[in-house]
């Protein structure tokens, strides 16, 4: 960061527009600020789930990813910048086999759930869902232009609720919580 926030409170904000980070204005509202909203939750639900007690490999890798989509914020924030790279996405796709390669083979459908901390990777999988969703609207709202969106920030969100779907059945293996199985309805009687 080259000039450090000394003010918070700017007040510029006040009428509904918001600052991108190559100085032009945006709505509030706008597609490109909600995706950076979305990415925030996100980033959020991961510090939640840090301040669980974790092993201390995985509280290092869920702060590179929390510093990864700190990057992809900022590069929604500048239109046509790239600061996702192939690399982070392998990393993701490393980490999930790692935690995939000690896990049963899965047969049913599983609800969020178990442990605490499995229930909040759970839930920062879904909030990146919704991320993600945001992140193909606004391509999409921009006609898939690269500068509304780079292909690897897409690869990135939808490796990272893979990985966090993995991460929560690990994280209640390690608890010795077992999935929680979906239940067929039962079919309604004649």
């Amino acid at each position: 960061m080259v000039n450090r926030l000394s003010r918070i409170i700017t007040r510029t904000g006040d009428k509904g527009a918001t600052g991108l980070a190559n100085g032009e204005r945006a709505s509030k509202n706008s597609p490109r600020i909600h995706v950076i909203g979305e990415i925030d939750e996100l980033n959020s639900v991961l510090g939640l789930l840090r301040a669980e007690h974790l092993p201390e490999t995985l509280r290092r890798m869920l702060l590179t990813i929390q510093n990864d989509l700190f990057d992809l914020g900022g590069e929604i924030s500048l239109p046509g910048a790239k600061l996702i790279k192939k690399r982070q996405v392998e990393f993701l796709e490393e980490q999930a086999a790692t935690l995939n390669a000690n896990l049963p083979m899965l047969k049913e459908f599983i609800l969020p759930g178990g442990g605490r901390a499995a229930s909040l990777a759970h839930l920062a999988r879904s909030v990146c869902r919704r991320a993600e969703r945001a992140l193909v609207a606004l391509a999409e709202s921009e006609n898939g232009q690269e500068r509304a969106c780079q292909p690897e920030s897409l690869r990135y969100l939808n490796r990272l609720s893979d990985f966090l779907f993995i991460l929560a059945r690990a994280l209640n293996l390690e608890v010795g919580e077992k999935d929680v199985f979906w239940q067929k309805p039962m079919p309604d009687k004649p």
